[in-house]
């Protein structure tokens, strides 16, 4: 029986170990950074949101494969999809969203990557929660 718990439990130690790890976010190269400083330049990050107005494609700016902006009038909400969006720094890929789009993009939305120039599909995003910037107001 000792051995047989001890098995249990170490089984149950390595599902645990499993599912709390998470992929870290890689650095940011020097260009992404100067980048995403110079967007939100004179902005202060407020408490983050679960879901923001769907947006129009010029007012999303791709920083990096971690880092997504969306504009919204003075606001702009700091997206950094759970295990990053691979594949979208490229520029060539567009995020659909499926299977319906609606009026909003929440934490938990899953964004498919699609390559128009191939008519290829190619991964997804999980859109976590959205992290407001706004200007103070003087």
């Amino acid at each position: 029986m000792h051995a047989r718990s001890m098995l249990i439990t170490g089984l149950s130690a390595a599902i645990l170990l499993a599912c709390s790890t998470t992929q870290s976010q890689p650095e940011r190269s020097a260009e992404a950074e100067a980048e995403l400083a110079k967007r939100l330049a004179g902005r202060v990050a407020g408490e983050p949101v679960k879901c923001i107005p769907t947006y129009r494609a010029n007012d999303m700016h791709i920083i990096d494969d971690w880092t997504i902006l969306f504009e919204d009038g003075r606001t702009i909400y700091v997206q950094n999809p759970r295990g990053g969006c691979p594949g979208i720094a490229n520029h060539r890929n567009v995020l659909v969203s499926r299977p319906i789009p609606s009026n909003q993009l929440c934490s938990g939305d899953i964004q498919h990557l699609f390559d128009p120039v191939s008519k290829i599909g190619g991964g997804a995003c999980v859109f976590s929660d959205f992290v407001p910037y706004t200007k103070p107001k003087a």
